[in-house]
């Protein structure tokens, strides 16, 4: 992709290939947009969900400590003294 010109914005680019294009444009960009470096976590379990399962307490409990345990993680990132620093 492009980048602005001198004297444009940063995402002139962008605008002018919107509108050239906004005639047989359909629906938007970022639902076919690539995904990032790494997959988002998932939690799998044993059994395919169901409308009837009978364990769905089970399965949120287990999603929600999985919530809980990257959300510690990414906190312990910032308690962690980075090696070599004085803090």
């Amino acid at each position: 992709m492009a980048a602005g010109g001198s004297g444009n914005g940063l995402y002139d680019h962008l605008y002018t290939r919107f509108f050239a294009n906004r005639e047989r444009h359909q629906g938007y960009d970022f639902q076919h947009a690539p995904g990032g470096s790494a997959a988002p976590p998932t939690v799998t379990f044993a059994q395919k969900l169901r409308w009837w399962t009978w364990d769905r307490w089970q399965r949120r409990k287990r999603i929600l400590a999985e919530r809980d345990r990257l959300q510690q993680d990414i906190i312990n990132i910032r308690k962690t003294p980075k090696p070599g620093s004085r803090t």
